[in-house]
């Protein structure tokens, strides 16, 4: 982990520390937190390839496997 120095305004600092202590959390995490929100692109990307990949494969009859209807027949064995 890199240690860095930042200088900031006052109110800036009063915000951050007001909402390291109404979340409980410190003012490293409340500041890791704020450079992620802003750095970093947390949205679905709808032509990402892995929205393309499914069905992994096949029921034994050839059809789609509907997994995600049928979650439980396939982790158990049994049929519902």
């Amino acid at each position: 982990m890199r240690l860095i120095q930042a200088r900031i305004p006052e109110p800036e600092y009063d915000l951050l520390r007001r909402e390291a202590k109404r979340s409980g959390k410190s003012l490293q995490d409340v500041i890791r937190e704020a450079l992620r929100a802003h750095l970093l692109d947390d949205s679905v990307q709808p032509a990402d390839p892995l929205f393309d990949a499914f069905p992994l494969f096949r029921s034994k009859d050839g059809r789609k496997a509907r997994i995600s209807e049928r979650h439980d027949e396939a982790l158990s064995g049994a049929p519902r």
